[in-house]
């Protein structure tokens, strides 16, 4: 039955159903007129169905097979832990759905930050579904792409925290469908913007017979709008800011601007005369070449700029008394020392992905990735949020741009940001590419930055009970406590993990002197005796979450 239908024949094929339903259900009933009575509430419900928005064909992936019958767990390459002090940071290979699901119990509600760039279904060998790469011939072509990206949304929603934000690398191939796909999912409303970067410098479609497209889009929701802010740019006329005098070390240079202004609406409250230094007075007509004019400021807020140092008045080239208010760089027009800054511009045309070429050559001595992000790019989005307290996450981190951004960031600024980064291991890219990126980064540069890196595995469970597989799961409850409290437990003395009653008997006969924390399994019961040791010994215990151990519902 199509979609595409309108209210009024919506409305007359409901009430078609409902008369075959009211006739079905006086008949005399059998096992046909139950099947007939089942087939007409699905009718029912496709014509209520979807009045607006996206309608495309569900495909199931490969992955979606798996984890019907499986559940995902972590596992950490304890060979390539990064262990340089500052922040602990995370890279998870394998298919980002099994990651996304592993987070929904690590992480839901709790990511401030969400930078995709994901596959932009180009025809040419960009997006792989099920092991096969879409070509431009495929007639579900974006069905197949919108059941893809669709399904890691949904999740990536239930990951952002309230005043959280994503931000969407795409092409026009598919911008139209991805903004449609975020309004069902975050909301029209929770709409941020729809950036356009021009990727200066980047080659573009020159063999384009029509118009040569360079730009790509960056769409941008929040979790909430209303709870979000949007960090300003460097203002571009900062060299107007020339003149100097006895408040410039807080208040900065300034620029002279005229108090008397005949383009805002005429005022007679704001029409009055200013003393000047001969003795005179002036009105601000003079200051307008005769024309009828007021002053911008009250007389009671020019007292006080004459009494603050914000007001002087001078002569023009024509010899009249012209009345100034200073205008300063780092303090506003009431007092209030300020960063000034300008609202984003919605079209980006600063970087390139020449430069993000540029930058995998350095770092790898050859073009190791296709197409990378300008690692300044990352930067830019990332400067948007005045927190640098963030947890950030890329699940479709390719070449790890996003990891070199944050560490860079950092050092930079002083922040604390941290981050999440999940890819699969086609072409051995995460562990050769992304993995080695952040790796030589951090050498070259003596970045205070640390990295664990995780593998996703699978525990089957059909037609298994729990306990029949719950000594595995338990196997790695311990990545999963790493990764939601950033912490490491392979050699740090600080932090314990408690799993079993057995093993809560071996940390309490051996409790390390440095023991500060213990995460303590949630069907452990302490006895009052280990309880009073571990309060004696100033431990905090943290309880470790059941849902840990369970497959998360829905």
């Amino acid at each position: 039955m199509s979609t595409n239908i309108s209210k009024l024949k919506r409305e007359v094929l409901l009430a078609k159903i409902k008369e075959i339903r009211t006739f079905i259900s006086a008949a005399p009933q059998d096992e046909n007129t139950g099947n007939m009575l089942s087939y007409l509430s699905d009718l029912e419900k496709d014509v209520n169905g979807k009045k607006y928005g996206l309608v495309f064909e569900e495909h199931r992936e490969e992955i979606d097979e798996v984890l019907d019958t499986h559940t995902p767990v972590l596992t950490e390459d304890e060979n390539l832990f990064i262990d340089n002090g500052g922040q602990m940071n995370f890279l998870v290979e394998g298919d980002n759905l099994a990651s996304l699901k592993l987070l929904e119990k690590t992480h839901k509600g709790k990511i401030d930050f969400i930078y995709i760039d994901p596959p932009y279904n180009t025809g040419s060998k960009d997006f792989i579904y099920d092991d096969t790469y879409v070509v431009k011939e495929d007639g579900y072509r974006h069905s197949k792409w919108l059941s893809f990206i669709s399904k890691r949304l949904l999740i990536a929603k239930s990951l952002l925290s309230n005043n959280g934000i994503i931000f969407i690398s795409i092409s026009d191939i598919e911008q139209a469908n991805m903004r449609i796909l975020c309004n069902e999912i975050f909301g029209e409303q929770n709409f941020v913007g729809n950036l356009v970067w021009a990727n200066k410098e980047g080659g573009g479609s020159s063999d384009s017979k029509l118009f040569r497209i360079k730009h790509e889009y960056i769409v941008v929701y929040a979790r909430n709008i209303e709870l979000i802010d949007i960090a300003g740019v460097k203002i571009s006329n900062e060299d107007r800011y020339k003149s100097s005098d006895e408040y410039e070390a807080i208040r900065g240079k300034y620029y002279l601007q005229k108090l008397g202004m005949g383009s805002i609406q005429y005022s007679s409250s704001l029409d009055y005369p200013i003393d000047t230094p001969d003795g005179s007075t002036v009105m601000p007509k003079d200051n307008n070449g005769g024309k009828k004019a007021c002053w911008r400021w009250s007389q009671d807020k020019y007292k006080w700029g004459q009494d603050n140092g914000f007001i002087e008045i001078k002569k023009d080239s024509k010899g009249i008394w012209t009345v100034y208010t200073k205008q300063y760089l780092k303090c506003d027009n009431d007092g209030n020392i300020i960063v000034r800054t300008n609202r984003p511009m919605g079209i980006i045309d600063e970087f390139s992905s020449t430069q993000g070429t540029k930058t995998i050559r350095q770092i790898f001595g050859e073009a190791k990735f296709s197409y990378p992000k300008d690692v300044n790019l990352i930067i830019w989005l990332f400067e948007r949020i005045t927190n640098k307290n963030i947890t950030i996450l890329d699940f479709f981190a390719g070449s790890g741009t996003t990891g070199h951004a944050v560490i860079q960031l950092n050092a930079e600024d002083g922040g604390n940001r941290t981050f999440i980064l999940c890819t699969n291991n086609e072409n051995n890219i995460c562990r050769d590419v992304t993995y080695e990126r952040i790796k030589r980064v951090i050498d070259k540069e003596g970045y205070a930055a640390s990295l664990k890196y995780y593998k996703v595995d699978y525990v089957p469970i059909s037609e298994r009970m729990y306990y029949e597989y719950a000594d595995e799961l338990l196997l790695h409850i311990r990545e999963l406590v790493e990764l939601e409290n950033g912490v490491n437990f392979t050699g740090n003395a600080e932090i314990g993990i408690v799993l079993t009653e057995e093993e809560l008997d071996d940390f309490i006969s051996h409790i390390d002197e440095n023991c500060k924390k213990l995460y303590l399994g949630h069907d452990i019961l302490m006895d009052a005796q280990q309880a009073q040791v571990l309060k004696d010994r100033k431990i905090t215990v943290n309880i470790i979450p059941d849902y840990y151990y369970k497959e998360l519902e829905g």
